[in-house]
């Protein structure tokens, strides 16, 4: 006996959870861009300068804000103290590039102040952040 044959339905794609899982990825790399935005002194606003290059190693940040407060990888410091910190920052942790986050409002005998301390540190390569 034969059994009368059902019509066949058409295939279908169905393309809700490939979307999903899109939505999902792109969210993943939107919030993984956010977090590995690394920033690493203090917000200042950096001076400009056509010839910026990008530093690539570890580094000791120094930052002075507006104010003219001063700061050595993000902790406040005094200027007293900043020569023998960063001398035994390059000690301990063999890093010789120390990089001056300076706000462009800062007082420039600040600055200097600052380039002479670690200028006194044998070994220690100074680079001043701007931004392109």
């Amino acid at each position: 006996m034969r059994l009368p044959e059902e019509p066949e339905s058409p295939f279908q794609i169905n393309i809700i959870p490939m979307i999903d899982v899109v939505f999902a990825i792109l969210t993943f790399f939107i919030t993984a861009t956010l977090v590995l935005n690394r920033t690493e002194g203090l917000p200042v606003s950096l001076p400009q300068a056509s010839t910026a290059k990008s530093q690539t190693q570890n580094k000791i940040v120094v930052s002075l804000d507006a104010q003219g407060n001063l700061f050595l990888n993000r902790q406040p410091i005094a200027l007293e103290h900043l020569e023998p910190q960063v001398r035994s920052l390059i000690l301990q942790e063999k890093q010789n590039i120390v990089v001056i986050n300076a706000d462009e409002n800062v007082a420039h005998g600040k600055a200097i102040a600052v380039m002479d301390r670690i200028r006194k540190i044998e070994g220690a390569k100074m680079a001043i952040a701007t931004k392109k």
